[in-house]
């Protein structure tokens, strides 16, 4: 590569003096000259510091590494093995300090010597500069346009006009030019355009009902995966804004009526000419969710902060995490695909957070001790089954301290059992289990009223007697390691702790105070290579990169994009430095991480969900406003193809959604290269605290398109 400064005529003789050090000088013995380019590099230094400082632009290694290539007091072959960087990164410095060496070099050599070694002299010559390089920084200066024409070659700013906005004008958004000769990936068919790979309902169908393993999780194999753009349907709209997604939903987004009709008496959903509309009822609320949760936080303390997460088993379309909301509580709902069409879809395009899920055969793809309520209202799970394992798998993610509620069958049997349509026997035994089971996992009933039933959790092992009846102790000595394990009928361990009065993996802290608070995962030691020191600045780092993320992209944070998803979140404070009732993001724990962070993600009051980037996520297409991939690639080079998982982050990102990247500079530019065939526009950009960092950021917005159009347009608007 070629420097980006060439050499003086001064480097060439410093080259073949180097060659030539046995032939004396006709100017001055060795030892002398050295003493003297000693003495000239010290005052040089200084003055080009103090011009580079004056400017504002350039810190003091950066300056230094310049001054060592000019004048050969360190050489880079010194440099680079202990910095690790190349000079070729540094474009901003050479532009800015090359003025600077410029002026230098009108210093006349031959007026210096040993004795103008006075200190005054070098704060003099560093006064002088510091006041060139602020002159040069007012604009009158010929240092800015050179960093100027330099940044334009530098791959830093890829593309100007990346627009994050949806748009109204039609206008098609500019492609970077250096791409336009790359073939793009083709659309995939129409009928897949609601494609769930993992939850395919034709590749369901060759797996047993028994369990509801048909509905859990069967991802294609390498040759099934499909290698195209999942479109969206035709007439797509950008979401209504939240709260008023919560209630609206364009029909052409979904367009879907079977629950219209199924669930007409419900107060499900209504279609209402070209929108979805959601009253807010469910089947066991048919007076809405306000007054059913009302109910509930008689009993739950929901108004003070201390329940934060929950846990919808079977949510239907989540008008009860939807509603939850209110109370500053955030629900994660589930719900396979199954004859209740798009039920998860439509949560997701209210803004709720949901994904296809189902209590089957597998563990629950979340951590122990990680919501404070678990609900099911009439969800139709057997939970009297299989020796209560349902009920222990339940347990095993809520807090010590949490509280399960069960509405609907077979609760208050004997008043409804004729309404429910199922024989009375049947409904009394079912009962009769789920009691039982309860005692033997030690929940307290709190509350039965009409039908609806609260238990909560003990807070630790002591706090119960007659230990005798609990199911025996899963044999796991790793609770959290659940990725494809078979549930199984037995109890998980808790924390061990060391008064009568003490809970259990530490006492709760209402939200939005634990957002912030040291987990106890943390404090008691837990996460390997995590202390409170490191939480705290891990907390202070994303906020500044947070921050950093809103000066390119400042519709951040403004409501537009509600769903969003981290798909390597690590402690969750890339999240928590989002925190807003606007928004809510899913945190993915990718299973091969070095460290399980979920569990504290949790304590924080987030909600997250672990995954192998190497499968798709269980989710509908176009589901997320703004997906955070940090060092994704990177830990999931050589695991599986990038295309893949680039394929898959397409999939489920909306029209005119964005993407923000941060990884290798090496890693995103093959990133950059792909996701050009994806009709995607890119934006390179340094890290926030220079160039001199390897690591990089990508911005990145997908293009509005739709099944049977080949160019890309804007997004039609929704009030």
């Amino acid at each position: 590569m070629q420097p980006l400064i060439p050499l003086s005529p001064r480097d060439q003789s410093d080259r073949e003096h180097r060659t030539h050090l046995h032939e004396p000088t006709k100017f001055q013995a060795p030892g002398s000259k050295f003493l003297r380019r000693r003495l000239l590099g010290i005052v040089a230094f200084s003055c080009i510091c103090a011009c580079s400082w004056g400017r504002g632009r350039v810190p003091i290694l950066e300056s230094f590494l310049i001054f060592s290539r000019q004048f050969g007091l360190f050489r880079l072959a010194v440099l680079r093995p202990i910095v690790g960087l190349n000079f070729v990164l540094f474009p901003t410095a050479v532009s800015t300090a090359q003025p600077c060496l410029m002026a230098y070099k009108g210093i006349p050599n031959e007026r210096r010597s040993r004795s103008s070694m006075p200190i005054f002299v070098v704060v003099g010559l560093c006064c002088v500069f510091y006041i060139l390089g602020a002159w040069q920084r007012s604009g009158f200066g010929k240092g800015d346009s050179i960093a100027v024409e330099i940044t334009k070659q530098a791959d830093c700013s890829i593309l100007s006009n990346l627009h994050y906005e949806t748009h109204q004008n039609g206008d098609a958004l500019i492609m970077d030019d250096s791409d336009t000769d790359i073939k793009e990936f083709k659309p995939c068919g129409d009928q897949y355009i609601d494609y769930t790979p993992c939850q395919d309902q034709m590749q369901a169908m060759m797996f047993p009902r028994e369990n509801m393993n048909y509905r859990e999780r069967h991802c294609p194999a390498e040759e099934g995966k499909l290698r195209c753009l999942v479109p969206a349907p035709k007439g797509y709209m950008t979401p209504f804004p939240w709260p008023k997604s919560r209630d609206y939903v364009p029909f052409a987004n979904a367009p879907y009526k079977s629950l219209t009709v199924e669930k007409a008496v419900q107060n499900w959903v209504q279609y209402e000419g070209n929108v979805f509309r959601f009253p807010g009822g469910g089947t066991q609320f048919p007076n809405g969710a306000d007054a059913y949760i009302e109910e509930l936080a008689s009993i739950i303390p929901l108004d003070n902060g201390m329940v934060r997460t929950a846990l919808d088993t079977g949510c239907g379309v989540a008008s009860w995490g939807a509603y939850l909301f209110k109370k500053n509580v955030i629900a994660m709902s589930f719900a396979p695909r199954d004859s209740h069409e798009a039920q998860v879809q439509f949560a997701l395009e209210r803004g709720v957070p949901a994904v296809i899920g189902v209590l089957g055969t597998i563990k629950l793809p979340y951590p122990s001790r990680a919501f404070d309520m678990a609900h099911c209202s009439r969800c139709l799970i057997p939970w009297a089954s299989n020796g209560g394992m349902y009920m222990m798998e339940v347990d095993r993610v809520l807090r010590p301290g949490g509280y399960w509620v069960l509405s609907g069958p077979p609760i208050n049997w004997i008043n409804n059992y004729q309404a429910w349509q199922h024989p009375k026997e049947e409904l009394e035994e079912e009962q009769r289990k789920i009691e039982e089971t309860a005692k033997r996992l030690c929940w307290e009933k709190k509350h039965e009223k009409g039908e609806i039933a609260i238990w909560q959790k003990r807070t630790n092992y002591d706090s119960c007697h007659g230990k005798d009846l609990e199911p025996p102790v899963c044999k796991s000595t790793n609770p959290d390691d659940i990725w494809y394990k078979i549930m199984e009928a037995c109890v998980t361990p808790y924390p061990e702790t060391t008064d009568p009065e003490e809970v259990a993996g530490g006492a709760w802290k209402p939200f939005p105070e634990r957002l912030n608070a040291i987990p106890h995962r943390v404090s008691s030691g837990s996460i390997p290579g995590v202390s409170a020191d490191s939480f705290q600045e891990d907390s202070k780092t994303w906020r500044k990169h947070v921050n950093f993320y809103k000066t390119e992209n400042k519709i951040i944070g403004s409501g537009r994009y509600r769903n969003i998803m981290d798909m390597n979140a690590g402690l969750g404070s890339f999240a928590a430095a989002l925190e807003s009732p606007k928004l809510w993001v899913m945190n993915v724990m990718p299973t091969i991480a070095k460290r399980d962070t979920l569990g504290v993600i949790y304590e924080r009051g987030l909600i997250g969900i672990y995954h192998d980037w190497c499968e798709a996520f269980s989710t509908y297409p176009r589901t997320y406003d703004l997906i955070h991939a940090h060092g994704v690639f990177s830990l999931y080079k050589d695991k599986c193809n990038m295309e893949d998982i680039l394929l898959e982050m397409d999939r489920i990102l909306r029209p005119e959604g964005a993407v923000i990247f941060r990884d290798e500079v090496d890693v995103l530019l093959k990133v950059k290269r792909i996701v050009a065939l994806m009709r995607w526009n890119t934006k390179m950009v340094d890290h926030e605290d220079g160039p001199l960092i390897t690591e990089k950021v990508l911005f990145a917005v997908k293009q509005y398109w739709v099944a049977g159009e080949s160019s890309s347009m804007s997004a039609p608007q929704r009030g």
